[in-house]
C-alpha cells in the first residue's frame, strides 16, 4: 500500500508540472524514469499465470528500462524532435561550420532502392550502377580541386584530416625521409589541426597571425627554419578568421623546397568551388567536408563524409580503398595487396555511400556555373552582413570577407554584454547564435557565416536584431540581455557550474 500511494503521489505530481509549465502546443517534457511509474509496462511483462517457458532458455531477468507503453514512448521523443533547433528551422549563421540547406532532391536520389538496398558485401557485378557513382564522384572532386587522387572512405572531416596526414607520413617514410616530426599550424587553426597531428606522432611549430588574422611570409619562415625537421603544414584558405590567406602560393614554394608537403583544411572549399583549384595554389593533400560545400546532412556526429584529394605524387600512398575503372568499362573495388604502398586502411567498407550520392546529385543538379554561383553568393551574403554591421560591432580585420565575417563585443564589453549575452539575445529571437569565442586568436569573436542558401529577406532580420543590440547597448539599455532568452523551453544555465558540475546520471 505505502508503494502504491507513492506511485500515485508522483504521478500525480508529474500531472500537476505538466499541467503548469506545457503551454498550447510547447510540451514540458519530462525524462521516461519520471513516467515509468504507470500499470502497463511495455518492457518488463508479468510472468503469465499457470504457464511454463516453452522457448528452453532461461527466464529473462528485469531489463531495468522505464515501465512504459509504445505509445508513450513514442509521444515522448516526437515531442523531444520538436526542441532541436535546424536548419530547417530558421537562420543557422554559424561560422566555421557551415549550415546549409539540404536539398531533398539529395534525399530522394539517396533513397533510390539502388542505392538504399544494396549491402557492401555484395558481389561487384551486382553494384555496378554504386561503383560508376563513387567513381564518378571521384572524378568530379580531382577537377574541382586539381588533386586527382580522391579517396572517399574517411567517414568525417576530422577523419579525413587524419587519413591526410597519414598519407603525407606513409610518403616521407617510404621516401627515406621519417625523422621528419614538425608540423606547422597556424594559431587560428581548427582544433582538430594540431590534435591530428599529435595522433600522427608529430610535434607543433605554431605560426603566429593575431596581427593580421594571417601567415604573413615572414611568420611562416620564422617557423619553417632550416625546413629539414618538417613534414608538411596544415593550412586552412580561406581561413578560420574568414580571409583568404595571400602569401599561400610563395609560403607553399617555401615549404615544398624544404621537402614538406602542404596539407589544407578544405572545410572552407565552399568559399571557393568553382572559382580557384586548391591544387593551383600549392596544396598537396586536402580533405573536403561534403556537408560543408556538396550539402549533405550535417549533424550529431555522422554520418558524415570527409574524402581526401591528393596530388599525383601522393596518390600511390592513398589509403585503401578506391574505386578503379577497367579497361572493359566495369567499375573495380580495390582489394587488399593490390596497392602495397598505401597507408592502409581506415575504416570497415567504402565509407558513408549515402553521402557520397547526396553529395553527386547536389553537384549533378548545379553544373559548373552553378557550383560556381554558389561559392559567389556565399561570399556575396557575408559580405553584406559585415557591410551592414561594420559600424555597430568591432571589426578585428580590415578588408572584405570571403564567406564568413568576423565581429567581436569589443564596443558593447565596456557596458556589460558580452558575446554570449549576444548569441542568447539571437535565441530569444528565435535564430541560432553565430559560432562564438572562436577562432581564440581575438578576444569576444562572433563568426557570422550566412551561407549561399539564404535570402536578403533572412539576412536583413538578422542585421536588424543585431542592430537593435547595439543600439540598445549605446543607450543603456542593458540589464535584459541578462536574462535572454526568456521565450525558450529553457533558460541560461549558469554554463560555467554546468561544466564543471555535470549532472550525468538521473536519480530517483
Amino acid at each position: 500500500m505505502v508503494a502504491e500511494k507513492k506511485i500515485a503521489l508522483v504521478q500525480e505530481q508529474n500531472s500537476m508540472n505538466i499541467m503548469d509549465q506545457t503551454r498550447g502546443l510547447n510540451y514540458e517534457e519530462n525524462l521516461l524514469w519520471e513516467k515509468g511509474h504507470g500499470d502497463h509496462p511495455g518492457v518488463d511483462l508479468p510472468t503469465p499465470k499457470g504457464m511454463k517457458s516453452r522457448t528452453g532458455l532461461p527466464v529473462r531477468d528485469k531489463v531495468g528500462l522505464p515501465q512504459l507503453s509504445e505509445p508513450q514512448v513514442l509521444r515522448h521523443f516526437v515531442r523531444l524532435s520538436t526542441k532541436n533547433y535546424s536548419i530547417d528551422h530558421g537562420f543557422f549563421p554559424l561560422g566555421s561550420c557551415t549550415m546549409k540547406h539540404n536539398p531533398r532532391l539529395n534525399e530522394k536520389i539517396a533513397r533510390l532502392p539502388g542505392f538504399g538496398g544494396i549491402h557492401p558485401m555484395q558481389p561487384e557485378s551486382t553494384v555496378q550502377g554504386a561503383l560508376r557513382a563513387m567513381y564518378e564522384l571521384q572524378e568530379i572532386l580531382g577537377e574541382l580541386t586539381n588533386l586527382r587522387g580522391v579517396c572517399l572512405t574517411p567517414a568525417a572531416g576530422a577523419h579525413g584530416e587524419l587519413a591526410g596526414l597519414m598519407t603525407i607520413r606513409r610518403a616521407h617514410e617510404m621516401n627515406g625521409q621519417g625523422h621528419r616530426k614538425i608540423v606547422l599550424v597556424p594559431d587560428s587553426a581548427h582544433g582538430t589541426n594540431p590534435a591530428t597531428a599529435a595522433m600522427c606522432g608529430y610535434a607543433l611549430r605554431v605560426i603566429p597571425t593575431k596581427e593580421s588574422g594571417r601567415v604573413t611570409v615572414e611568420a611562416f619562415k620564422a617557423a619553417l627554419g632550416d625546413g629539414k625537421d618538417v613534414a608538411g603544414m596544415m593550412v586552412t584558405n580561406p581561413n578560420t578568421c574568414g580571409l583568404f590567406e595571400r602569401d599561400i602560393i610563395e609560403c607553399a614554394d617555401l615549404l615544398h623546397k624544404a621537402g614538406g608537403y602542404f596539407y589544407c583544411d578544405g572545410a572552407n572549399f565552399n568559399a571557393l568551388v568553382g572559382k580557384i583549384r586548391p591544387g593551383d595554389f600549392g596544396v598537396d593533400v586536402m580533405h573536403i567536408n561534403l556537408h560543408k560545400t556538396f550539402s549533405t546532412p550535417h549533424g550529431g556526429g555522422g554520418p558524415g563524409s570527409g574524402p581526401i584529394c591528393v596530388n599525383e605524387k601522393l596518390r600511390p600512398y592513398l589509403p585503401m580503398p578506391l574505386v578503379v575503372k577497367k579497361p572493359d568499362d566495369t567499375y573495380h573495388l580495390e582489394d587488399d595487396g593490390e596497392r602495397t604502398t598505401t597507408m592502409g586502411r581506415l575504416k570497415g567498407f567504402q565509407g558513408q555511400f549515402g553521402m557520397h550520392i547526396r553529395a553527386l546529385t547536389y553537384i549533378l543538379s548545379h553544373g559548373a556555373d552553378g557550383l560556381k554561383q554558389v561559392s559567389e553568393d556565399a561570399v556575396l551574403n557575408a559580405n553584406y552582413i559585415l557591410s551592414q554591421l561594420k559600424e555597430d560591432f568591432y571589426v578585428p580585420f580590415d578588408g572584405p570577407c570571403m564567406h564568413e565575417c568576423l565581429l567581436t563585443d569589443k564596443l558593447q564589453k565596456d557596458s556589460g554584454i558580452t558575446t554570449l549575452d549576444i548569441a542568447k539575445t539571437l535565441i530569444e529571437h528565435g535564430m541560432h547564435p553565430m559560432t562564438i569565442f572562436f577562432p581564440l586568436v581575438v578576444s569576444g569573436a562572433m563568426l557570422i557565416e550566412p551561407t549561399e542558401t539564404e535570402s536578403k529577406e533572412t539576412l536583413d532580420h538578422f542585421v536588424t536584431v543585431m542592430k537593435s543590440v547595439a543600439s540598445d547597448v549605446k543607450a543603456g539599455d542593458v540589464e535584459k540581455f541578462h536574462g535572454y532568452p526568456l521565450s525558450a523551453p529553457r533558460r541560461r544555465l549558469d554554463e560555467t557550474k554546468a561544466a564543471r558540475e555535470p549532472v550525468l546520471r538521473w536519480k530517483e
